[in-house]
C-alpha cells in the first residue's frame, strides 16, 4: 500500500526541517493566502484555467493537512463531525434547492 497523503507531507517537511516554521498561526496565515489564490483564478471571470486552479486547490488542502497533523487532529473526522453539525442545521425539507442561512429557513 502506498504511504498516506499525510505520510508523504510529513516526509517532505521533515526532509527540509520546515516543521520549525509551521506554528499553528503560520499555518493558518498560509490557508488563508493560499485561499485568496483559489479566489484569485476566478476574480475576472466565471471560467479559469483548471490546471491552476488544481495547484491553488492543492496547496489549500496541504496546508489545512499541516495544520490538522500539527495539532493531532483526524481531517476526515473532523468533517465527517462538522457534516453532521450541519446536517441538523440544514434539513433537507427545509433546505433543499436554498441558500439561505440555517436561521433564514422556513419552518
Amino acid at each position: 500500500m502506498p504511504p498516506s497523503v499525510r505520510e508523504q507531507l510529513r516526509a517532505f517537511v521533515d526532509e527540509r526541517d520546515w516543521s520549525q516554521f509551521h506554528s499553528p498561526e503560520n499555518l493558518a496565515k498560509s490557508i488563508v493566502i493560499e485561499a485568496a489564490e483559489l479566489l484569485e483564478c476566478f476574480q475576472w471571470a466565471d471560467e479559469a484555467d483548471p490546471e491552476r486552479v488544481k495547484e491553488e486547490l492543492a496547496d489549500v488542502a496541504t496546508y489545512c493537512h499541516l495544520m490538522a497533523s500539527r495539532l493531532g487532529v483526524d481531517l476526515d473526522q473532523v468533517v465527517l463531525d462538522k457534516l453532521e453539525v450541519t446536517r441538523a442545521k440544514y434539513p433537507v425539507a427545509k433546505a433543499r434547492g436554498r441558500s439561505e442561512k440555517y436561521d433564514r429557513l422556513p419552518d
